[in-house]
């Protein structure tokens, strides 16, 4: 089958290789139809590692994808031949402690798609998966809907774990496709007023568009103050999702005290810092946000149900063997994509 292999830094190339296998009676064989392009797959593109996982070339990246059934196991129950599903990337092993605790999604023995040492990415025409990370959509969404429903499930677990309610207030630090699934997943839940930064012109009006109360380029203006000032001494919840030490110090400034800051976007940079002086006085809690637990069938039914439209989010199509292009416009965050879709 054809898939594309990262095969050096910034270096994508259509390659040969084997068909996967069925080789559990709760395996399926997928077709891939669309791939996301993730911030995390340009991570891989742009330097070959994200923290401790580091990229042996050739390798295969990618891990926002729709599929459909071609195929499955003697055990599989619900599923149908040519049925399209949204893929949950994340295989768990359900013995360890953190399984049976409820955290299959931070397994002691995680694979995820497109991880270095842990599974191969989607960027291909078959995958084989187990049954439980097939979610049929029953044509309720499209296939492209489908790809945004593993993004989308990060912003619902974010808004879940921040337990922001309704009337409460929020500020989300990024406008790319996190920033806007916690936009969306927020007015979910019904949030008082959410405010936006964002440094690129095209997604700071996406962002407007989207429903943000206010959005504020950090570049051009003091979006701290701005904040606090329009949020009556600050807001209840920040969304940290661009990876950055400049959002973080300023999402801790714009908390009240006792606010929360969640950590969703992944830094490049092994460490970073925060003030604990200012931590400390304000009692700031910090929650880190590991991709998605238990999310991604709400994710779908949100869509479905056309409580969220992320319709907006899909911003770029490319054909399968125009993946390089669309990895150097996500790198580039260039003709203010947000996301790019590869049909494969």
């Amino acid at each position: 089958m054809k898939a594309q292999m990262l095969t050096a830094i910034g270096r994508m190339e259509m390659a040969e290789v084997a068909e996967p296998v069925m080789a559990g009676a709760t395996d399926v064989l997928l077709k891939i139809e669309y791939v996301g392009v993730c911030g995390s797959d340009v991570h891989y593109y742009e330097t070959g590692r994200i923290g401790s996982q580091v990229v042996q070339f050739p390798y295969m990246v990618g891990h926002e994808c729709a599929a459909t059934v071609v195929d499955f196991g003697a055990d599989v129950k619900g599923l149908e031949k040519g049925q399209p599903v949204v893929v949950e990337p994340a295989v768990s092993c359900w013995q360890c402690d953190q399984c049976k605790a409820g955290r299959p999604h931070t397994c002691r023995k995680l694979k995820f798609l497109g991880c270095p040492g842990q599974l191969d990415g989607c960027l291909c025409e078959y995958l084989v998966m187990p049954a439980e990370c097939c979610f049929p959509t029953h044509d309720a969404i499209t296939l492209q809907q489908g790809v945004l429903c593993e993004p989308f499930a990060i912003g619902v677990y974010a808004a879940q774990q921040s337990q922001i309610t309704a009337g409460q207030t929020a500020a989300i630090f990024g406008a790319g496709p996190i920033g806007l699934s916690c936009l969306a997943a927020a007015q979910c839940e019904q949030v008082g007023t959410v405010a936006i930064t964002e440094k690129i012109s095209e997604r700071i009006d996406i962002a407007k568009a989207a429903g943000a109360d206010w959005v504020g380029n950090p570049d051009a203006q003091d979006v701290t103050a701005e904040i606090i000032d329009r949020y009556d001494g600050g807001v209840d919840v920040a969304f940290e999702c661009a990876g950055q030490q400049e959002t973080l110090d300023q999402a801790i400034d714009v908390l009240k005290p006792g606010g929360k800051l969640m950590l969703i976007g992944i830094p490049r940079e092994p460490r970073v810092s925060f003030c604990p002086d200012l931590m400390r006085r304000k009692e700031i809690s910090i929650i880190n946000v590991r991709r998605q637990n238990h999310c991604t069938q709400k994710a779908i039914d949100l869509i479905a149900s056309g409580r969220s439209n992320l319709d907006f989010m899909m911003t770029h199509t490319y054909e399968f063997d125009q993946t390089p292009e669309a990895f150097d416009l996500v790198a580039g965050y260039k003709d203010g994509v947000v996301k790019a879709l590869i049909k494969v």
